[in-house]
């Protein structure tokens, strides 16, 4: 059986959650971006990174080789996409805390008046 660098990605897109997170990504890089989160350059870097290798044509181990050529694209993904989620799960917590903060989350006591 051949795999392609396509079927390889849709796999790794297949992970948990991943799908789901992915609106979540994008607000993370803007905020961090921004300078409102922080976080370490490694934590997104990585992640990209493996991205890019598993897109690009050059590989350690070519994909013409039967089975291994693709174990190495796998093997990167297994090691980026928790890494991704992990940071990800981070930054949705602290947006949860921040809106919080913020005068709309709160809870204000008041009285009822009829």
């Amino acid at each position: 059986m051949k795999y392609s660098k396509m079927k390889l990605a849709q796999e790794a897109l297949k992970h948990k959650g991943l799908l789901q997170k992915i609106p979540a990504v994008y607000r993370m890089i803007k905020a961090w971006r921004s300078g409102k989160y922080s976080m370490k350059i490694t934590d997104i870097l990585f992640p990209a990174l493996a991205l890019v290798y598993v897109i690009s044509p050059i590989d350690i181990i070519p994909d013409f080789v039967p089975f291994v050529g693709a174990l190495d694209d796998l093997a990167i993904l297994a090691f980026a996409i928790p890494m991704l989620l992990k940071e990800v799960d981070k930054y949705l917590i602290w947006e949860f805390q921040q809106k919080d903060k913020s005068p709309q989350g709160q809870i204000v006591d008041a009285e009822i008046v009829e």
